[in-house]
């Protein structure tokens, strides 16, 4: 125990510092003695050595978590203008992310900045008729209305899902006026991202242009209802939303491009440091694409220092970043999707390639396989806890989709970099990868489409898990003797 603890005893502080974080959604501390404490704690761990000395470190970690993650919690579940619902006047806002099309209206993330006679700042959730949507990073003036979010009366908890966002109103309106643009780092992002909706899918439409879309932004908002039904239903879901192959694909194009022209590789970990960080505002701060963009920057960091990067480090500093800016985090969707994922692959994948090499499958389909099989098997509970569905059919749907998916990713970021040289090439790769996305769209309606593709019912669940147990029971026996050529 002692020789693991010394092994992993950067990431086991990692984990301290997490669970603070995240304890804080539990149970939070207003004890302005807790950041005296834990800081007294630092003092004493200088002084111990050995085990101790790792335990009062990770005592006062947790500690630190624990403080920091309150504040925050209390920092995002204040509102100034709570007192105000109900009541409308002319407002200024700026619109902080897309605008996603509803049934009725458009829906975007908003910052107001004045309300009638006050100076604010206040997250709201802006929803206008449809018609003409809101652009992100827009200077927006209007009459509206802030109501408060929907209770959970019917499944979905609106007030809940908002307030862990640090949103609790809605401001209503009826027509509004761009006046303006942001600026600075955030203006960046906007045309950033504004141009990658432009290049990705140049003269595309309907389906395949969200796919694109989706697989590139991780903006669904362009499929249809039933489309995305078949996504979810085939477990191909995951490829409507950016991942870590998003992001090493952007820092391999980097170096790659800086490789042709005869750079230096230090220059071409630079480019790639500066893409990432590119992506990811152009992206938006979704918590696989930060944790993807903070494990390649402390990637290139660590080829740039000379020091080697650890996989578990890397994934836990993402981790903590995510936390430390909003604890909520913890019980968001797609954060626990994200980081279960990642773990599978980390500590089972290895495990369902070594027993899979024994069957008749090269190794590209064989890593496939172990990936979908590992990372479905890890996020089952948590989809069937959240969405109230499990998939079951994920393992040969991703085998199909597994040809079509990185080119269509690949083909994409090339359609978006050489789109200011030439956008005749730029439309001919967008051509091209609509043929990919045209595969992907007909996986999905297939095995989506399939019965029994996915169980919703809790009777269907049990007996899914007592086939699961037999099956376990009956392998069990034979898979120790396998394994043991002595007995």
């Amino acid at each position: 125990m002692i020789a693991v603890v010394q092994r992993r005893h950067p990431q086991l502080l990692a984990v301290a510092l997490c669970l603070g974080l995240a304890g804080a959604t539990a149970l939070r501390s207003d004890s302005v003695a807790l950041p005296v404490f834990a800081a007294a704690l630092l003092g004493v761990a200088t002084a111990a050595n050995g085990f101790a000395r790792f335990g009062v470190l990770a005592l006062a970690l947790a500690l630190a978590g624990w403080w920091w993650g309150s504040l925050r919690l209390e920092a995002l579940d204040r509102s100034p203008l709570a007192d105000r619902a109900g009541s409308a006047a002319r407002t200024r806002l700026v619109v902080g992310g897309p605008a996603r099309l509803g049934r009725y209206d458009f829906t975007a993330p908003a910052l107001i900045v004045r309300f009638g006679s006050a100076l604010v700042r206040e997250p709201v959730l802006f929803r206008v008729p449809k018609g003409r949507a809101p652009p992100q990073g827009g200077i927006i003036e209007t009459v509206g209305q802030l109501v408060v979010p929907r209770s959970a009366t019917t499944g979905f908890d609106e007030r809940v899902w908002l307030r862990r966002r640090g949103i609790h109103l809605i401001l209503r309106a009826d027509r509004w006026r761009l006046v303006d643009r942001r600026g600075g780092v955030s203006g960046i992002a906007d045309r950033l991202r504004e141009r990658l909706q432009r290049s990705i899918a140049l003269g595309l439409d309907g389906d395949r242009a969200a796919v694109i879309e989706g697989v590139v932004l991780g903006e669904d908002s362009g499929l249809s209802d039933n489309l995305k039904q078949r996504f979810r239903a085939s477990g191909l879901y995951h490829l409507l939303a950016v991942s870590g192959q998003n992001v090493a694909l952007v820092a391999a194009g980097a170096v790659g491009l800086v490789w042709l022209v005869g750079v230096s590789r230090l220059v071409g970990q630079l480019a790639a440091l500066v893409a990432i960080a590119a992506y990811v505002l152009a992206v938006g701060a979704q918590p696989s694409v930060v944790r993807a963009g903070v494990a390649g920057a402390l990637g290139c960091i660590a080829w740039l220092s000379a020091r080697a990067a650890d996989r578990w480090h890397l994934l836990l500093v993402g981790a903590i970043a995510l936390l430390a800016w909003n604890p909520y985090t913890l019980l968001d969707a797609g954060f626990q999707l994200s980081f279960a994922a990642v773990i599978a692959i980390f500590v089972l994948v290895p495990r369902f390639d070594g027993f899979l090499q024994g069957y008749p499958l090269g190794r590209p389909l064989r890593l496939v396989v172990a990936v979908s099989a590992a990372c479905g098997l890890a996020t089952a509970p948590i989809v069937w806890l959240q969405f109230h569905a499990v998939q079951l059919l994920t393992v040969p749907a991703n085998a199909l989709a597994a040809p079509a998916a990185a080119p269509l990713l690949g083909l994409g970021l090339a359609a978006a970099a050489v789109a200011p040289v030439s956008g005749s090439a730029a439309a001919a790769l967008a051509w091209l990868n609509g043929w990919c996305a045209a595969y992907l769209i007909a996986v999905a309606r297939f095995i989506g489409g399939l019965p029994g593709a996915q169980i919703q019912s809790v009777r269907a669940l049990l007996v899914l898990l007592a086939v699961a147990l037999l099956g376990a029971a009956y392998a069990w026996p034979q898979w120790r003797t396998s394994s043991n050529p002595s007995i």
